[in-house]
């Protein structure tokens, strides 16, 4: 019997429930609490959006990082279309493992805004008090992702869903003690409907949606998400065979650069175990626009990032405008995890312009060296061109951490070698 705390404070007995293994994650074995088993078992269900054919681990598979497992679509827009066929939204997907780590959104000392969730931070934790169960909430209802019409069409689906644990299991007797009319279903499968519920079963649907979002946000908090499995963790640590990992000298070069003259450290700190190789803060990078962005290129459209976010919550434009452009600095782990297969793409950035590590810190070391490309290239044609093109928001461009780092060829090379220890699931011995 093991003693979790739920976010909000309140203390929990779950029993532990089987031992899983995470589907593309090498040698991951870990034992789940009922709610983890739970928050598994929403977060794989494809009954969770309106036309049944998309889950949360559509677009933050295991095997690919927890982000999206699909290498053609990375290789264009990196956008992924939603439940009904022809939606896009206009970002590549975050990575879900270890978000839970990042706090709810506040603004330090030095006026840096840290934390929340989405590239723009909106998931501010403030409601949830976890900004990972914030976010969680978001694609259910976002109808260019899940769709759904009613957040109780999400409490009743998992209410009738065959799960190994089920709702009532973690959450009470009663926690599906809802009277659901009778065109429910209908309801659910059309946009634009309401569930009618009456005032009482209203506040215990909503109360379920909240804890379906801290079910989630539990098992993605879970050493199955968040497993800290790298070959970086095992210079640390020992394996189950008592040995260490060690580095190779070009990752150790890596490491010393990516600490040192690359300044990847200040975004991305990285000095002891379990290091989270993210900071939390926002940044604009100055990376260009993705030219096959389903949503569309400038002057249609231009992602504001945190800017947008802190305009639309009411923000002076001051304060909005001085973040406008930035997004959210990700951390590092699994940033090269994929499948066993060399031609796999991985996408890069908050709108996927990068389609390799090679490409995005060659970019790092030389945006304010290269010439400006004369139009609206790929990263492969930019790369051919020996150019860059323009950033996608010319404001609040970070000009101090990257752009001009005078790293040479086999330095780039050797920092790649160590972005490629990060990925969980390490069992080279």
């Amino acid at each position: 019997m093991k003693t979790k705390t739920l976010f909000g404070g309140a203390l929990v007995l779950f029993f532990i429930a089987a031992i899983v293994i995470t589907p593309g994650i090498i040698g991951a074995q870990v034992a789940l609490t009922d709610n983890e088993q739970l928050g598994k078992s929403i977060f794989f269900d494809t009954n969770l959006s309106i036309d049944n054919n998309q889950s949360c681990a559509t677009c933050h598979d295991p095997g690919w990082g927890w982000t999206g497992p699909d290498s053609d679509i990375n290789a264009g827009g990196s956008v992924y279309e939603g439940s009904i066929l022809g939606r896009f939204g206009d970002r590549k997907p975050p990575t879900a493992a270890y978000a839970t780590l990042s706090p709810i959104f506040y603004q330090d000392k030095k006026g840096l805004f840290v934390g929340g969730n989405f590239w723009d931070g909106r998931a501010t934790g403030e409601k949830l008090g976890n900004a990972a169960a914030d976010q969680a909430q978001g694609p259910f209802l976002n109808p260019k992702e899940q769709a759904l019409p009613d957040s109780a069409c999400v409490v009743y689906r998992v209410c009738t869903g065959s799960y190994p644990v089920s709702f009532e299991d973690v959450w009470g007797a009663d926690a599906c003690d809802i009277e659901w009319p009778l065109d429910v279903e209908a309801a659910c499968a059309a946009e634009g409907m309401t569930v009618d519920l009456s005032d009482m079963d209203r506040a215990k649907s909503d109360m379920a949606y909240d804890n379906i979002a801290l079910s989630i946000a539990a098992y993605e908090d879970s050493p199955e998400v968040n497993a800290f499995s790298s070959k970086y963790d095992f210079t640390y640590k020992k394996s189950i065979t008592g040995e260490k990992a060690k580095l190779s000298k070009e990752e150790q070069l890596g490491y010393s650069l990516f600490r040192g003259k690359g300044m990847c450290h200040r975004c991305h700190p990285a000095n002891d175990q379990d290091a989270f190789f993210t900071d939390f803060t926002f940044d604009n990078l100055g990376i260009p626009q993705n030219p096959e962005n389903p949503a569309g290129v400038a002057p249609y459209f231009v992602d504001p990032g945190l800017g947008g976010f802190l305009k639309n919550a009411g923000y002076y434009e001051e304060v909005y405008m001085a973040e406008w452009g930035k997004h959210k600095v990700p951390t590092l782990r699994n940033v090269d995890l994929r499948p066993d297969d060399d031609g796999f793409i991985k996408a890069y950035g908050h709108n996927g312009y990068f389609k390799s590590l090679e490409g995005i810190l060659h970019f790092y070391n030389t945006r304010d060296v290269l010439p400006t490309c004369p139009g609206a290239y790929t990263e492969a044609e930019a790369l051919a061109a020996n150019c860059w093109p323009a950033p996608e928001v010319t404001e609040n461009v970070n000009t101090d951490e990257l752009g001009n780092l005078g790293l040479t060829p086999e330095e780039e090379a050797a920092i790649v070698a160590f972005l490629k220890t990060l990925s969980d699931g390490y069992d080279e011995w």
